[in-house]
């Protein structure tokens, strides 16, 4: 049976923790599925894990669109969410529900992600709920505001702690089913968490937040470079190249294909 939306906050109030990744395609997908994940995030982080970007924000709607339909092929179990890319709801509500709504019909998925709590935003998460679109918040670290933010931490500050603590509390009041909190002190997330009725899913915030997410290629090793707040459980990366390398080996030195192979057919043509 699919999670839904109502059980990811009846779990916040059972304090059952959630278990949230990203994924990009739909052979992670379904993998990350069949392991248990609650909620699946195709983020525009794969901008930077699957295509290449140095950030999130070259990536648009149309690509988020393409990957989150093979995400949503993959999945039975998990809630599927997909980001709103930079510039796709930023310009006004009319635009975030053109681009939401897209996501739902073209990608099937059940829910929307969009950066951001200031007045602009919660405003749009409003009407995307009035308009039936389940959202989800992100506060703290928002990787689209890169150029203005950077990578730091965020709400070191009283002042910055207080701006993000009503940033998460206007989105719930808007009608948000749940809450990212990326990379901010892990005292100012349970500060959130205990004041909001709604599920916080943290990222480099603390044990405190209701569930926890990561980028699946830093939980697996496969990125180039890991955030100070991911955790890889694998080294598929070296994993990778040791196979690729053994399997170079064997065809430079005529071991591959060896007397078991399969013998070619008419369909292959060779």
């Amino acid at each position: 049976m699919s999670i839904t939306i109502r059980q990811l906050i009846d779990w916040k109030h059972q304090r059952r923790p959630i278990v949230a990744l990203t994924a990009w395609d739909w052979s992670f997908a379904r993998l990350l599925d069949a392991a248990g994940a609650d909620l699946i995030l195709v983020g525009d982080s794969l901008a930077m894990v699957a295509l290449g970007h140095a950030t999130t924000l070259p990536v648009t709607l149309d690509e988020m669109l393409h990957h989150a339909a093979a995400v949503r092929r993959g999945v039975e179990r998990a809630l599927v969410v997909c980001d709103l890319p930079f510039m796709s709801f930023q310009e006004s509500s009319a635009q975030a529900i053109r681009s939401a709504g897209r996501a739902l019909k073209e990608a099937g998925v059940q829910a929307v992600k969009l950066e951001g709590g200031h007045a602009a935003a919660a405003a749009s998460v409003e009407r995307l709920v009035e308009a039936g679109i389940p959202v989800m918040g992100h506060v703290g670290l928002t990787p689209q505001s890169v150029h203005r933010l950077g990578f730091r931490q965020q709400g070191k500050t009283p002042t910055a702690a207080e701006r993000i603590a009503r940033e998460a509390s206007a989105l719930a009041e808007a009608g948000a089913f749940a809450i990212v909190l990326e990379h901010i002190p892990s005292e100012l997330a349970a500060r959130i968490t205990a004041d909001i009725s709604i599920p916080t899913i943290g990222i480099g915030a603390g044990t405190a937040c209701d569930g926890q997410v990561l980028v699946t290629a830093d939980l697996l090793g496969l990125s180039p470079r890991q955030p100070p707040f991911a955790k890889a459980y694998a080294d598929l990366g070296a994993i990778v190249t040791r196979a690729v390398k053994d399997y170079a080996e064997d065809v430079r030195s005529r071991r591959f294909p060896d007397n078991g192979a399969i013998a070619p057919t008419s369909e292959t043509g060779t």
